[in-house]
């Protein structure tokens, strides 16, 4: 069998049942799809299937058409190496949940300007250097101590510990890769227990924020090149790396990761990534490379 369907329930919905496994064998099956018995990664909430097909994608789209209405995620990758030997990872909105200029802006009361202009450069619609400066211009004054309060305030997404402890204890190297700034990176690096953090330095004058952006900015090029970069350092093909994120900026890692995942991931993203997880935690990137329940590390 040459590929693998992993079908993962949302956190604590336990849907996956005896109703539901013969829906995915009935579709495999009429997709023309030589299956296995499945395997349960995670009882009632993470099933695997073994399939031999010439047309992969094609039984996850009829698997996916017969669960439609279900939140349950739907994947087909190839059986050979799932298991990644790098983690590089977005960090606002994927690993944490905050849009951290955007909660900087709350403190000023300007977060509506802010935050549309976010949303407009995590679609796509605006460059990424140049909407992080305008943003960062209208952040002049910012007080320090603010941001040290903020870090009080961020809240990892759900599942995040675990992938990268579970990873890191299997071997993985792990890389917080973010457009956002050193100062909330480090800090979100040792909550999860990265190896490394990239990020943008922002500028202080007399305890306060000059808004202007220290160069170079770390945009989405930058992204994929640190992926290539920390893969030619371990002599490993980008096939053996797990990149995860969930707007514009990660479209350039996601395409050269083997295994890219868009994390409930705006539209953009979506459409250039081979994986999309909507509906699990982040636990869901583990058990696509076939970790089960008792191998993971929280």
């Amino acid at each position: 069998m040459h590929f693998v369907l992993t079908v993962i329930g949302a956190p604590d919905s336990r849907l996956l049942d005896a109703s539901l496994i013969d829906a995915v064998l009935t579709a495999l099956g009429e997709a023309g799809a030589a299956h296995a018995s499945p395997s349960w990664l995670d009882p009632g909430r993470a099933l695997e299937v073994a399939i031999e097909s010439a047309l992969p994608k094609s039984a996850e789209a009829a698997v996916r058409e017969r669960l439609r209405g279900t939140p349950v995620d739907v994947v087909v990758l190839p059986a050979k190496n799932r298991r990644k030997v790098l983690l590089v990872a977005d960090m606002e909105s994927t690993i944490i949940a905050e849009e951290l200029l955007d909660e900087m802006a709350e403190t000023m009361g300007i977060r509506d300007r802010i935050a549309a202009i976010t949303a407009r450069s995590m679609a796509g619609e605006l460059d990424f250097e140049a909407a992080i400066r305008e943003r960062m211009r209208l952040l002049f004054g910012l007080p320090a101590a603010t941001l040290d309060r903020m870090l009080e305030r961020i809240t990892l997404n759900p599942g995040a510990r675990t992938l990268v402890q579970t990873m890191r204890a299997h071997g993985a190297h792990t890389a917080l890769v973010s457009g956002g700034f050193t100062h909330f990176t480090e800090a979100v690096m040792e909550r999860c227990g990265f190896h490394e953090a990239h990020g943008n330095r922002l500028i202080l004058d007399n305890g306060a924020l000059t808004g202007e952006v220290a160069a170079p900015i770390l945009g989405p090029s930058s992204k994929r090149e640190i992926l290539q970069a920390l893969c030619e350092a371990r002599r490993q093909a980008p096939e053996a790396a797990c990149a995860v994120g969930d707007g514009s900026n990660d479209v350039p890692m996601i395409q050269l990761a083997g295994l890219g995942v868009a994390y409930r991931a705006k539209s953009i993203l979506r459409r250039a990534a081979k994986v999309a997880v909507e509906h699990g935690d982040l636990t869901a990137i583990l058990y696509l490379q076939g970790y089960r329940r008792e191998d993971f590390v929280d």
